[in-house]
């Protein structure tokens, strides 16, 4: 009978531990030992050394650190599509209105050069219909003496006139609307100051009256009357200018006061409202002054 190498009852061995070699003459009690060891081996608190086993590569994660999906290519880059808008109206509007405002502002400029740089009389003969005396009779137009009394005008050149000699004392012209005809003599020494002499026809329609008053009423160098024997329903004087038209809404009445109001003075700076002016009424001129008397204003309407 033959007898196990070690005597005794022995257990079996297992599966012997990976990587320990049996050793030779049977003696497997160092496999339990070693099994024992392992797993008793305490945990080390060092750098933990490097697997065995190759790391896997690194996987590229997306823009958004998320993971790419497991085998596949990373995505290419592809270039934004271009969306073709519509063209902006908002600022082309806005700049085209700039643009055409700058344009006006520096026409109304020049224009206002141009204006600015036309003589009195030239601003006048573009007056449509009216009558430059100084062009169509410049002696009549340099009769302009003081004198006392009652004179007589040449009615066939101007009526009214618009010129000539006259009374030492003026109509007052601070924007008075006389409502009876007034001395031409004193009419006409206003004219000398700058006033535009508005008069009509004593029969002209009262709302046609009260348009012209409008245009007097409270401007300096502006006054208004009846007067007898002109041509036309309305007739404006200046010194040595005439305009006559048919209705007080004659846009042409605007533009000779525009043009001649204080404009056509032959004396400059001198007032309508002081001095000795009359604001009486009638055709007979008042000889303020004459015999060294009593001057300035008289009473009246």
């Amino acid at each position: 009978m033959s007898t196990q190498h070690g005597g005794g009852n022995r257990k079996p061995s297992t599966k012997p531990v990976a990587g320990a070699k049996p050793k030779q003459g049977g003696d497997e009690d160092a496999v339990d030992e070693v099994d024992e060891v392992e797993e008793s081996a305490p945990v080390s608190l060092g750098k933990p050394k490097a697997s065995p086993r190759k790391s896997a590569p690194a996987r590229k994660t997306t823009p958004a650190g998320k993971r790419a999906p497991a085998g596949r290519p990373a995505a290419r880059k592809v270039a934004p599509v271009k969306v073709k808008q519509g063209a902006a109206w908002g600022p082309i509007i806005l700049f085209s209105v700039v643009g055409l405002l700058a344009l006006g502002i520096v026409g109304f400029a020049v224009w206002q050069v141009n204006e600015n740089g036309l003589t009195v009389r030239e601003r006048a003969d573009r007056i449509d219909g009216i009558k430059d005396y100084f062009k169509i009779n410049k002696a009549y137009t340099e009769e302009r003496s003081h004198v006392w009394g009652p004179q007589k005008y040449d009615l066939s050149i101007a009526n009214p006139p618009v010129s000539g000699n006259h009374n030492q004392n003026w109509q007052r012209c601070l924007g008075d609307v006389y409502t009876a005809p007034i001395a031409t003599e004193h009419a006409l020494h206003a004219l000398e100051h700058g006033s535009v002499w508005i008069t009509y026809q004593p029969n002209l329609p009262a709302d046609q009256v009260e348009a012209l008053a409008k245009k007097v009423r409270g401007k300096d160098y502006m006054m208004m009357s009846p007067y007898e024997g002109q041509a036309k329903p309305i007739s404006l004087q200046a010194w040595g200018f005439q305009l006559q038209v048919d209705k007080a809404s004659d846009g042409r009445i605007d533009e000779f006061i525009k043009a001649l109001r204080q404009n056509a003075s032959l004396e400059p700076g001198t007032p309508c409202s002081s001095g000795d002016i009359i604001t009486e009424t009638g055709t007979v001129p008042r000889d303020l002054g004459k015999d060294g008397g009593n001057t300035g204003m008289t009473s009246g309407g």
